[in-house]
């Protein structure tokens, strides 16, 4: 199977991040999405591991409410994984656990933008690959082919995605103003 990884903080999800699910499985063909639920990124300091398995609970509800079929799974592999989270070991893991699929780490253009920070970011362009949707402020186009010139070999599918202007980070601000978020929420 051909599986997309879809991996994140996810505080909280939003319909940004049911847009990009839908547009893997509908419009890009995966197979699967795997949505992986990260407990601590490692380039972050403003979200605590132990908040982890409550994010990954209301993932499990996002997604069977959104979901009736069986193409989402939202994945605790990270969860059971010492830290620090990172990418790589992420993707090594599932390959190990589930050697006969092909995977693909799911990433935005900003992600795409600082990947030379990222723990063996060639390993993962090159086994993996990365499919990347579009993000405001950053030419992906130009990422890409910044990163192509350092290596042609490295695999990065640019998803021909409509642009959502949301994040979580936006959506915690209007929560701790009182403003109604629901029709934000996933």
């Amino acid at each position: 199977m051909n599986i997309a990884v879809y991996s994140g903080s996810f505080n909280p999800l939003h319909i940004g991040h049911l847009a990009i699910i839908r547009h893997m499985i509908e419009v890009a063909g995966f197979d699967m999405v795997y949505l992986i639920v990260s407990p601590k990124n490692p380039l972050k300091e403003n979200i605590s591991s132990s908040t982890g398995p409550e994010r990954y609970q209301a993932a499990i509800e996002a997604v069977t409410r959104h979901f009736s079929h069986s193409r989402v799974k939202v994945d605790d592999i990270e969860l059971n994984m010492p830290e620090p989270h990172y990418t790589i070991r992420t993707l090594k893991a599932l390959k190990q656990r589930e050697p006969a699929n092909t995977f693909t780490f799911v990433m935005g253009a900003d992600s795409l933008a600082d990947i030379r920070r990222w723990k063996e970011y060639q390993t993962l362009l090159t086994e993996f690959g990365a499919a990347v949707f579009p993000r405001q402020g950053h030419d992906l186009i130009q990422i890409r082919q910044d990163l192509l010139e350092e290596n042609p070999a490295y695999k990065i599918f640019i998803l021909d995605a409509e642009m959502v202007d949301m994040s979580s980070t936006q959506i915690r601000a209007a929560l701790s103003k009182g403003e109604d978020i629901s029709a934000m929420l996933m």
